[in-house]
């Protein structure tokens, strides 16, 4: 019997000892912190709010601009495409009454159309080719090493930062007909006065005066930026070589310079078609007739004239849109020809 009793005795222990694992579970473990889990949650929490903020902080920093675009750019251009196809006067603005593309056949046979056209594409010449060229040799000779650089580059800003309408006044006395300065100096060389303001190649001729003393200084600096980005090595091969600072300017500063001067092209013909300010300014009381025949009224002075002064809404739209077309036209144009002189480089 104690053989029995000792033989059983290790099975009741060991069933005991078993016992409690059918019951309440022993940690097997140390006790977590409650501190380390609020701080791993406080992590994860942070991690989680980082990762939405890379993702979304980009839209949110950009959207200020598409807000003010679509209520200041874009509602504009659909609602004046709207308005251009209706007959609406600006006194009434929501009485619009459907015509189609009549105010667009209209332009075709309009004469005031056409010459405003003219003078947009005249005073864009007279302004565009002497501006580019003149801030072409300004930029080359700032970029070689003089004394007080920094002030003539300042300087040559200048006229790019003041008012266009003080400047405009201040052109108006320049080429005044009894008093201007310029007739002035024609008197010194025993030259008639000339009526600037009244005649039509004269007139036009002054309003690009404006344009080019503005801008000249400004498309310098853009040269000039372009031109000190051109490797130096090209320089120093070709001076090697024997060539003067004119061969260089031809064969390495112009070619390098392509795609700059296509850049001021582009800006300043858009600039010269959306030309508004200097040319009714030069007309003093005259409004936006662009003088006494029309001599020099722009395609903007035309617009504002049907919009504001003869108040209809709906012609002003259709002369908004084609002025926007021809925009596009030129974009296009000027797409084509980056891509053929990027193909060209290629084949070089």
């Amino acid at each position: 019997m104690a053989s029995e009793f000792s033989a059983a005795a290790p099975s009741s222990v060991e069933e005991g000892a078993a016992a409690p694992a059918s019951g309440v579970a022993v940690a097997s473990g140390p006790p977590q912190d409650p501190g380390r889990e609020a701080a791993d949650r406080r992590r994860e929490r942070r991690s989680r709010w980082y990762r939405r903020d890379v993702k979304w902080s980009p839209y949110a920093f950009i959207a200020p601009f598409f807000l003010f675009f679509a209520a200041f750019g874009l509602f504009p251009l659909l609602y004046t495409g709207w308005a251009s196809l209706h007959r609406v006067e600006l006194t009434a603005p929501n009485d619009m009454e459907w015509i189609g593309l009549r105010n667009y056949t209209r332009l075709l046979d309009d004469e005031f159309f056409w010459n405003a056209l003219q003078n947009t594409f005249t005073i864009g010449i007279l302004s565009t080719v002497p501006q580019l060229l003149m801030a072409l040799g300004i930029a080359h000779l700032l970029n070689y090493r003089l004394r007080g650089s920094m002030f003539f580059r300042v300087a040559a800003l200048t006229p790019y930062a003041t008012s266009v309408a003080a400047a405009t006044l201040v052109f108006v006395m320049l080429f005044g007909r009894d008093y201007g300065m310029i007739n002035w100096f024609l008197s010194l060389a025993g030259l008639e006065h000339i009526d600037w303001q009244n005649g039509s190649f004269t007139s036009q001729l002054a309003v690009s005066s404006i344009v080019v003393w503005r801008w000249t200084g400004y498309n310098a600096l853009i040269y000039l930026a372009a031109m000190q980005s051109i490797p130096s090595d090209l320089y120093e091969s070709a001076a090697l070589d024997g060539a003067s600072r004119w061969q260089q300017f031809l064969h390495v500063t112009l070619p390098s310079l392509r795609p700059t001067i296509l850049f001021t092209v582009v800006v300043s013909t858009i600039g010269a078609i959306q030309l508004f300010g200097e040319p009714l300014l030069f007309n003093g009381g005259g409004g936006a007739t662009g003088g006494s025949e029309h001599q020099f009224q722009t395609l903007g002075l035309y617009l504002y004239e049907q919009g504001w002064t003869n108040l209809h809404l709906g012609r002003a739209s259709a002369i908004a849109w084609a002025m926007f077309l021809l925009l596009i036209v030129i974009g296009l144009v000027s797409l084509a020809v980056t891509r053929w002189l990027r193909r060209g480089e290629g084949k070089a």
